[in-house]
């Protein structure tokens, strides 16, 4: 055995390295030794050599060299750890600046979804994360730019479309909104407008195309235990979150609970769920056909008493319309200020229930869906409302029913559109009236009024109706009695599937493209759409007619709208901003469309027996608040207000009449229904008759409400009570529940085919 270990000899475990290694530092160079020292075993003893065990142990050199190979390891985890970070705030930055930018309040503002738009990010963040360290290279980068840039894509979109239509698009609009693309310049204009928001949101894509080689590691990561771990994370957290959700406002449907469990409404949604949350959960339920039908809780029926007596109806006093419009027609009931006396005994009329016989113990019975069975339920549990003195009051009389697009009431001047302003006067006039904007603004708006039933959110309830029977209907239940009907519309007459809805109501339709050959501009003339239609009608009594206006239609500028500049010389000295001139432009327009009518109906002789109604489809939402403000003399008010709008029921010679309870286009159904005294049960509508006792409800799409006490914002889940009623919180709790029933028993009867089930083929 050697005295001394042999320097050159490995540790056991190691491979044998070649001779030469690194001289001891007490070694000038490993050039000074003898070449004979490499190939020597074993050597003389000398100082040196004794020494030099001590200096060079062969651990120096696996100290040094580890490291060199840890180095790549600790910049891949930090390479890692930037990608999956850069994920995340892919889709929470973006998310962010749209709940900023979008919110209509302070508490809209400070909203859950601030919070859990951030956190519901984190799955979504950790499955891209696995699969973009799972696949080569070239695939990984490319998966997570395409990542970016849909959820990028996905919030600029939403903010554009908010920026038009007030609200979010929802996954069923995405896939059948091929038509907005003739829309093109109005997407542009709300672009330009957004630009600097939308550069804003693009920043975490622009970070990655920009830097996305130099900032990220994006090889495949073997080791699938940490991949795991960071899934089953983000998982754990999705979990507590979707626990939590009770603690932000409860359980009611716009709560976070609810409407991620039961309700579905874009807006709320975005603000208490955060927009990828609240988009997923839509895509799911449209993909799947199981869309959140809501809550029906069956309790106490809302009140009918009112703290403060009724309103009485007062009679107006018709001024003389402006003797510069020839179309305009003078009225012909006298100006009285009160009621001629009369000693003849009071007129009584019948105030039995308007009901049908339906037998509902039976029905409930026999039905086994749960769904179907409790909107038995809640018909039976409701009171109906009586007839009255204005039952039957138009009886046999033809009907007009047109849907004004973007109508307001503010655009009625008694000199610049005396035929509105005499129509609105001269007729059952409502002061008190909202159209909310709901979902899909127009049809929406079409399908609110002429349905009686609250659109569903998430779909096009008036698309998703064409194969449903619909025997409630103004048009259905007058073509039971004799009548012809007709409806027109002066665009694309396949537009958001009218040729299809319209037709299952049972009207003889025609627009652009399917016999009504008006000029094709953008927007179409409502004047030449009256022309074109009424020999249709006037001669083929009784008749029942739908008018969807077009000539409204936003954007309201004199560059871009051809009926704005085609009446632009008409307001060029009203003393307001170019966007509300040009919005008052195109009112125009219909003003004179309404006056070629009343003449046409007076030749042919049948306008003393012609009801006329209008409504509109939604508020001008093409004109910014400011801009509304300007006809209105002030900002209005977010939630109610910028929904109040103007309509009216009209019939040559009647006496005037204002309507100051609260009222929306759902109670115009029940009310004409009763005006014209078809049989129909008023336990079937979402709305009311407005001279019926039932209690006013007005509703929107959040969920927020108007009654003769109250309102309730439900943003804020504060109430306002009027007079001296002060806070009832019973009060609330009870038109909240009526609210959520009305909303839930309106998508089952859409996506049920209710009324099949109900009255049968």
């Amino acid at each position: 055995m050697p005295r001394y270990p042999d320097p050159y000899r490995q540790p056991s475990g190691q491979k044998k390295r070649a001779p030469a290694p690194k001289k001891p530092a007490s070694q000038p160079s490993r050039h000074t030794a003898h070449p004979q020292a490499s190939r020597t075993k074993q050597s003389a003893p000398r100082p040196q050599a004794k020494a030099q065990p001590q200096k060079q142990p062969v651990r120096t050199q696996s100290v040094k060299k580890p490291p060199v190979k840890q180095q790549p390891k600790q910049e891949s985890r930090r390479s890692y750890s930037s990608l999956l970070l850069y994920l995340w705030i892919a889709m929470a930055f973006p998310e962010l600046v749209l709940h900023l930018s979008t919110a209509k309040s302070s508490e809209m503002l400070l909203n859950s979804g601030l919070l859990l738009g951030a956190v519901f990010a984190a799955l979504p963040a950790a499955v891209m994360f696995v699969l973009c360290t799972s696949l080569g290279k070239g695939l990984n980068r490319a998966l997570s730019v395409l990542y970016g840039a849909v959820c990028f894509l996905l919030c600029a979109s939403q903010l554009v479309y908010y920026r038009i239509f007030g609200t979010f698009y929802t996954f069923f609009s995405m896939t059948n909104g091929a038509g907005a693309f003739q829309f093109g310049a109005t997407i542009l204009s709300a672009v330009k407008k957004n630009l600097v928001t939308l550069l804003l949101m693009a920043i975490p894509l622009l970070t990655m195309l920009l830097g996305g080689r130099r900032r990220y590691y994006f090889r495949p990561r073997r080791k699938l235990l940490p991949k795991l771990a960071v899934l089953l994370a983000a998982i754990v957290l999705n979990i507590v979150a979707v626990s939590a959700l009770p603690m932000f406002g409860g359980r009611d449907d716009t709560s976070a609970y609810g409407l991620y469990h039961n309700a579905s409404d874009a807006y709320l949604g975005v603000n208490r769920l955060g927009l990828f949350t609240a988009f997923r959960l839509d895509m799911m339920r449209t993909i799947t056909g199981s869309g959140a039908e809501g809550s029906i809780e069956l309790g106490d029926p809302i009140p009918m008493e009112t703290t403060e007596p009724p309103v009485e109806n007062q009679f107006l006093t018709p001024e003389e319309p402006a003797e510069t419009d020839p179309l305009v027609t003078e009225p012909t009931v006298p100006v009285t200020t009160a009621p001629p006396e009369t000693t003849e005994p009071p007129i009584t009329w019948d105030t039995s229930p308007n009901v049908l016989s339906i037998d509902f113990d039976s029905l409930i019975a026999a039905e086994d869906s749960k769904s179907v069975k409790e909107v038995h339920q809640y018909f039976a549990s409701r009171t109906p409302s009586n007839k009255n003195e204005k039952t039957g009051m138009f009886k046999g009389c033809n009907l007009i029913l047109i849907t004004a697009e973007a109508f307001s009431h503010l655009a009625v001047d008694q000199e610049l559109t005396p035929n509105l302003y005499m129509l609105m006067n001269e007729g059952f006039r409502f002061t008190n009236y909202y159209v909310p904007d709901w979902g899909v603004s127009t049809t929406d708006g079409e399908y609110a009024h002429l349905t009686g039933t609250i659109p569903k959110d998430g779909v096009w309830s008036f698309k998703r109706s064409a194969g449903n029977l619909m025997p409630l209907t103004m048009n259905q239940q007058l073509l039971k009695l004799g009548y012809n009907s007709y409806a027109y519309h002066g665009h694309t007459y396949t537009y958001y599937d009218r040729d299809k809805y319209l037709t299952n109501l049972g009207y003889n339709y025609k627009g652009l493209g399917n016999g009504l050959q008006v000029k094709k501009t953008w927007p179409e003339s409502d004047v030449e759409v009256v022309d074109l239609s009424t020999a249709d009608f006037t001669g083929s009594e009784p008749f029942s007619v739908y008018y969807m206006s077009i000539s409204g239609h936003r954007e309201f500028t004199f560059g871009g709208n051809y009926i704005a500049s085609k009446n632009k010389e008409h307001v060029a000295d009203l003393p307001y901003s170019s966007n509300v001139r040009a919005y008052l432009a195109t009112q125009l327009e219909l003003e004179w469309a309404l006056g070629l009518l009343l003449q046409r109906l007076e030749e042919a002789g049948v306008l003393e027996n012609t009801v006329i109604v209008l409504t509109a489809d939604h508020y001008p939402n093409g004109l910014t608040p400011e801009e509304l403000g300007e006809l209105l003399g002030h900002t209005p008010e977010g939630n109610f207000e910028i929904y109040r709008n103007g309509a009216f029921i009209w019939k040559h010679g009647m006496t005037p009449e204002t309507i100051d309870a609260p009222a929306s286009h759902l109670d115009l159904l029940p009310t004409l229904s009763n005006l014209f005294g078809l049989e129909f049960d008023s336990r079937l509508y979402m709305g009311r008759d407005v001279f019926s006792d039932a209690p006013a409800l007005v509703m929107f799409r959040n969920r927020s409400w108007i009654t003769e006490e109250a309102q309730y914002n439900s943003q804020t889940r504060k109430a306002e009570f009027y007079g001296a009623a002060g806070t009832d919180d019973a009060y609330v709790k009870a038109i909240n529940s009526e609210v959520g029933n009305r909303f839930a028993v309106s998508t089952r009867i859409l996506e049920n085919d209710y009324w099949r089930i109900l009255f049968g083929e």
